[in-house]
């Protein structure tokens, strides 16, 4: 039977080689005192040595040692150490091949170690096949069968019978998944689905391939397109109970084979896996669908919304000039009129020598014609929208399955009667908050009343999506945001919560670290002991903080520099790939299998990384053409895989001694990169003013104080940045260890600031406009006199206490990762005022917050460490402009994934030339020393791995040939 390869070398290393570091040594080839009792029964000092040896091996890894197999000096001499033997002692033993397999038995008697046969082996096998169905790689079942072994005892076989029962159970269990949902199809419903790959869309594309190419749209006619694909969808009546008891991950794997097969190689496949992956696909691009015609209507929406403010704009800027001729009418007339008083003549004649009464009558009317222009808001102007909404809205209605909320339900009443085209006398205006401006535009609008109240209903209706008040079934962005959160139970099983399960020991502890913090503030503004800073009238001032960058630090960074080889891109990518295998965590999107096209993948890295693109980079290397990297990309680079390498290289470079100069990896900061996109982005509503008129997105980077990105979003350029910040603390391991983060203006909120002290992290932002922030105090009335100006009001604590469990709920959530916290908090920011969750979260933070704001004041130390955090992620920002050489600069793929996997590659890549810049400038720092150089670790500190003049970027991708 043919060897089956599901692992690498590096994977088979980790699992199956003898532990060479200390921690590891220390955890598993420590000898307890009854082990070295049985080891001293031993006659002479080799055979004690291989006895204890064969011992540590039977526990880590689990296995035998080999005939002849050379063991690391590092574990002779751990060993030899505890035993008082010498590490030569080793040599002698197993002359006889009958000591070893004697010391074999001995072992397996006294400990109970059994060999992988008969009973035990079968129970194994059983084991791994029911286990085979929820691992989610190749490495992580092979991890586990070898973890179980450990855990009964048994003796691991060879690595090629792991690998070959791995690979079997996997295949098992890829068929059975197949084979339960192939089976939940009756007959009619699978010559459905398999129409799907000859049917004729139109334009010579598969109905399959059609259904598939969807993206959100930006106008009516993209709406028209996505319901069109909806309800057919809809049409099918695919039950979603067909993927009942199959595994998430085995769901997402069947729709990501099924967006990347053609119809043609589909139809090739057996039956039933066939059959799996079109009902897959379905039935999950039926709520990837519905999510995006939501989402399409909320740029719609805002596209309408930006029209009308540019109406009121523009008539505001077309009565600049009637103004000043008033203004200037009313001047003369008013000038004469205090001429005539003060000299006692008539003001009837000096009216009539201004103009007139006439001519007074037309200025006031003029007058209040400019009031109401100006003090118009762009709610006037919404309703030219109206023939927009009425292509797409009553159908859009029609197929989506909306629930609400109870304070929604009036909503999703007036929404029904739009879905049903009813012209009625009364319109309902239920649905309106109190005070609302709508409310007076509707009863002021006597010929466009039904109109307005349409585009009303519709608005009303994107806030709702947005703030969770209504909801899409089995939708993942707009489902219910109450199913989403874990039960009670689970969150107090949380073990990562920062907070205590009852509110009042929380507000005991926060009230005595206020009363402290207002007490050493009141005392260092009366003292004028505030660090670059002072409060004076109760106003407070802030001087900028100055830098702190010794002299000499310039000189050592040009010397170290000046020390690192030239290296071509390719060489470096091969160098850093042969060292930490980050290549391995792009595997087969089906099999598992790692990529075994090694140079082909980091071209296609390289591609996204550069910004080239596939065509591009198939004319510059001299390796691959576009069809194989086409083939490459489409089966290997995954959102997944992308964060996997990132990961590995994060890792990689922390454990690099030059980074312990630069911090411990548990500080970091996060900011955003504009990166500019295509015209077309001004219809996506994808322009920030603050970036001027170019459309574009941004990628919102973690950086650790070891300068590693270790996390990457994209998100629109227009978004608020503050709710992406846990996503990169949670959702990554590098993340979980940092304890300060840092962040600019826009990373800060409210909700921010409760949820990463409620999580355990310390949150740090630099606020712009800090004097302007207002403190929250629990009893206002006992602020010390020299902070009265700084009061802003007082925190509403029954509020807190009755939303405790739900806020205990949503912090748990957050961890255990079921939603993205960014999906959350953005819920939490866009609910209604009277929602009592985002407000109770939102007084959690301004307690929060003026903690922060007193303890910022009184510490130098900490804005010190903020400015540094935060100055080493802006410095990201420069080396990833030079690497995004291609088209411009300008991100031009139109699918979210295209933009996502632009990003990612270009994080990526950034994070490799950080690792070998790291590694380099140790051994710069080794020469410099060796050359009697001084290298103070204070210089050090200001040294950064951010350069690239030494690396050639640009030309032809010349790779060694295989």
């Amino acid at each position: 039977m043919p060897r089956r390869n599901i692992l690498t070398d590096r994977q088979r290393a980790v699992l199956f080689d003898l532990p060479t570091d200390q921690a590891a040594l220390l955890r598993h080839y420590t000898l307890a005192d009854d082990d070295l009792e049985i080891i001293r029964a031993r006659r002479r000092s080799h055979n004690r040595f291989g006895f204890a040896l064969q011992l540590c091996a039977l526990r880590h890894p689990g296995r035998l040692l080999t005939q002849g197999e050379v063991i690391p000096e590092a574990v002779t001499r751990f060993l030899a150490a505890q035993l008082g033997l010498r590490p030569d002692d080793l040599a002698d033993y197993a002359a006889r091949d009958e000591t070893r397999r004697e010391h074999l038995a001995a072992l397996r008697e006294v400990y109970g170690y059994k060999m992988f046969t008969g009973r035990g082996s079968r129970d194994l096998k059983v084991w791994l096949e029911d286990s085979a169905e929820t691992a989610r790689s190749n490495e992580d079942l092979a991890r586990c069968f070898v973890e179980q072994c450990r855990a009964t005892q048994t003796i691991l076989p060879g690595i090629t019978v792991i690998e070959r029962l791995c690979a079997d159970a996997l295949v098992a269990a890829e068929r059975r998944v197949d084979a339960r949902i192939s089976s939940r199809l009756d007959s009619e419903m699978g010559n459905r689905l398999d129409a799907l790959l000859t049917e004729d869309a139109g334009g010579s594309v598969t109905r399959f391939v059609w259904l598939r190419q969807f993206e959100v749209g930006q106008n009516s006619a993209d709406m028209s397109r996505l319901l069109d694909r909806l309800e057919f969808l809809q049409a099918l009546a695919l039950d979603r109970s067909i993927l009942a008891d199959v595994p998430p991950h085995r769901v997402t794997r069947l729709r990501r084979q099924g967006e990347r097969y053609f119809a043609g190689d589909l139809r090739d496949i057996s039956g039933e896996r066939r059959l799996a992956i079109l009902a897959v696909c379905a039935v999950e691009w039926r709520s990837a669908i519905a999510d995006a015609v939501v989402e399409t209507h909320d740029r719609i929406v805002g596209k309408t919304w930006r029209e009308a403010k540019s109406r009121c704009d523009a008539r505001a800027d077309d009565a600049k000039a009637a103004l000043k001729v008033t203004l200037q009418a009313f001047s003369t007339l008013g000038s004469a009129l205090l001429e005539a008083h003060e000299d006692r003549a008539s003001l009837e004649e000096a009216v009539q020598n201004a103009g007139g009464w006439s001519s007074l009558k037309g200025l006031a009317a003029t007058a209040a014609q400019l009031t109401d222009t100006l003090a118009a808001d762009p709610l006037a102007h919404v309703v030219h929208g109206y023939y927009r909404f009425r292509r797409y809205a009553p159908r859009m209605l029609r197929a989506l399955d909306i629930q609400a909320a109870p304070v929604a339900v009036p909503l999703l009443e007036a929404a029904g009667i739009v879905a049903r085209a009813e012209t009625t006398v009364t319109l309902p205006l239920t649905f309106l908050r109190r005070g609302s401006k709508w409310q007076r535009h509707l009863n002021a609008d006597e010929g466009d009343g039904q109109r307005l109240w349409e585009v009303a209903v519709l608005f009303h209706l994107r806030e709702a999506f947005r703030s969770g008040d209504i909801w899409l079934v089995h939708s993942r962005r707009f489902g219910d945001p109450k199913e989403a959160l874990v039960p009670a139970e689970v969150a107090r099983a949380t073990p990562r919560l920062a907070m205590p399960f009852e509110p009042e020991a929380w507000l005991a502890d926060r009230k005595a670290r206020m009363s402290d913090a207002l007490r050493r503030l009141a005392r260092a503004a009366k003292a004028g002991a505030i660090p670059g800073g002072s409060i004076e009238d109760g106003v407070l001032k802030i001087d900028r903080l100055t830098a702190a960058v010794p002299e000499e630090a310039e000189a050592v960074v040009l010397d170290l520099y000046g020390r690192l080889p030239g290296i071509r891109i390719t060489d470096l990518l091969l160098e850093v790939d042969y060292e930490i295998g980050f290549t391995e965590a792009f595997t087969h999107l089906r099999t598992g299998v790692p990529c075994a096209d090694r140079i082909g993948l980091l071209n296609v890295l390289l591609a996204e990384g550069l910004n080239l693109g596939l065509s591009k980079m198939a004319g510059a290397t001299n390796s691959h053409d576009y069809f194989q990297l086409s083939r490459l990309s489409r089966w290997h680079v995954e959102s997944e895989a992308m964060a996997r390498a990132l990961a590995m290289v994060i890792e990689g470079q922390s454990c690099l001694p030059m980074a312990r100069f630069w911090g411990a990896g548990q500080t970091a900061s996060s900011d955003g990169q504009f990166f500019p996109t295509t015209r077309q982005g001004e219809a996506v509503n994808m322009i920030n003013a603050k970036y001027g008129h170019e459309p574009g997105l941004k990628a919102y980077t973690h950086v650790s104080d070891q300068f590693g990105p270790f996390a990457t979003q994209t998100i629109p350029a227009t978004v608020n940045e503050a709710p992406y910040i846990l996503d990169g603390l949670l959702m990554t391991d590098a993340g979980q260890k940092i304890r300060e983060q840092y962040a600019d203006t826009g990373g800060f909120t409210d909700h921010v600031f409760a949820v990463t002290s409620l999580l355990g992290f310390q949150f740090i932002p630099r606020i712009r406009d800090l004097p302007s922030k207002r403190l929250y105090l629990f009893d206002p009335a006992s602020c010390p006199n020299e902070l009265k100006g700084l009061i802003g009001g007082k925190i509403k604590e029954r509020l807190i206490t009755a939303n405790w469990p739900n806020i205990l709920r949503s912090a748990a959530t957050m961890l255990t990762g079921v939603i993205p916290p960014s999906q959350l908090l953005r819920k939490f920011a866009a609910y209604p005022r009277q929602h009592e969750l985002a407000v109770a979260l939102r007084e959690i933070g301004r307690v929060e917050r003026t903690l922060f704001i007193i303890d910022w004041l009184l510490d130098a130390d900490m804005q010190r460490r903020a400015q540094i955090g935060l100055n080493k992620g802006e410095a990201h920002h420069a080396l990833k402009n030079a690497l995004r050489i291609g088209r411009q600069g300008e991100i031009r793929d139109r699918t979210t994934e295209g933009q996502h996997f632009r990003m990612a590659g270009l994080n990526l890549l950034a994070a490799i030339i950080i690792y070998w810049n790291t590694k380099h400038l140790g051994n710069a720092v080794t020469q410099r020393q060796h050359d009697g150089l001084d290298c103070p670790a204070e210089l050090l500190a200001h040294i950064s791995p951010l350069g690239w003049p030494h690396i050639l970027l640009t030309g032809e991708y010349r790779w060694p040939k295989k």
